[in-house]
């Protein structure tokens, strides 16, 4: 049983690493984003998008975390 859930997750993460392999080579067709009038460089789409995923991985916890940490206090001083 657990060679069995070794070969699905080895199989699991082949399969993520193709889909990504061919997110990537599908969007190589380079833009300039725009964003209040400032232009950026011209990158390819996916760099642009495994950038943004990557940001809001970052974000996201902390927001997280800072939130937890408010509602926390709320009612600690409801109590």
């Amino acid at each position: 049983m657990r060679n069995l859930k070794r070969a699905l997750l080895a199989v699991f993460a082949l399969l993520l690493v193709l889909v990504i392999l061919a997110f990537v080579l599908e969007n190589q067709q380079a833009v300039a984003l725009l964003f209040f009038g400032w232009s950026g460089p011209e990158l390819p789409v996916a760099l642009l998008m495994i950038l943004a995923l990557l940001v809001g991985m970052v974000i996201g916890p902390i927001l997280g975390l800072l939130l937890g940490r408010r509602t926390m206090r709320s009612r600690k001083y409801v109590g």
